[in-house]
């Protein structure tokens, strides 16, 4: 879809409520775990930062003193720098405007990388985790999340229905734009998922590649490092 970034500024300010009510709050369990996963110390980039819960949560479980994110929506880092401040945390994380095809930053710079569902909507995917191998040190880490869809028949019926006819429903309520989740949804649909994602990351360098599904499969821990 062209213009993501207009899409998502469109509805930076309930991105928040849609993400905790769509998922009863288990968001915030699959985050929690891809922080842990991390190792403690070193310098953090947070690609598609977007509102800034996985930059929150890797300073509340102490892993970095600083972050730095980037995202192609100022609408969506509007809503994270006002976060940021109504929590303390304005100085600890650097929000900047970048595509993730081209990051401006050098060679090595960061012990590690996350991104927090936001590869699917990369416009050229393999150029975008292309950079990430670029600017992440030798030994650092890498750790994605994304939406993927259940193996079980049964739990994959009920959900499909859900991410289908339940949630655009509540997106449009929650912002009048619909169509913005249809996309959405549509993207969880289309996205290259499990050892398919995982050929990605090695194509571009990644080593160690592997992934653990969380909550029968709805959501994905991608994790990689570069040797």
């Amino acid at each position: 879809m062209e213009h993501i970034d207009r899409l998502f500024d469109g509805i930076s300010n309930q991105y928040d409520r849609f993400n905790h009510i769509t998922s009863m709050g288990i968001d915030r369990s699959w985050r929690r775990q891809a922080v842990r996963s991390l190792p403690v110390g070193g310098t953090l980039l947070d690609v598609a930062v977007g509102t800034g819960d996985l930059s929150i949560e890797a300073l509340r479980q102490r892993k970095v003193s600083h972050v730095v994110g980037i995202d192609i929506s100022d609408g969506m880092m509007e809503v994270a720098k006002a976060k940021l401040q109504r929590m303390g945390l304005q100085d600890k994380v650097t929000l900047q405007h970048a595509d993730c095809a081209q990051l401006p930053f050098a060679d090595g710079t960061f012990d590690a990388i996350t991104c927090g569902y936001g590869v699917r909507n990369f416009a050229q995917l393999d150029q975008s985790l292309a950079e990430m191998y670029r600017v992440l040190r030798p030994g650092g880490q890498l750790r994605i999340l994304e939406f993927t869809y259940p193996t079980n028949p049964l739990i994959r019926f009920f959900y499909d229905f859900y991410l289908t006819r339940v949630m655009p429903r509540i997106g449009k309520r929650l912002t009048q734009q619909g169509d913005s989740f249809v996309y959405f949804m549509n993207s969880i649909k289309r996205f290259d998922k499990g050892n398919a994602f995982l050929a990605h990351l090695e194509k571009v360098g990644f080593a160690e590649t592997r992934y653990k599904q969380q909550t029968f499969g709805i959501s994905s821990l991608y994790m990689a490092c570069k040797k």
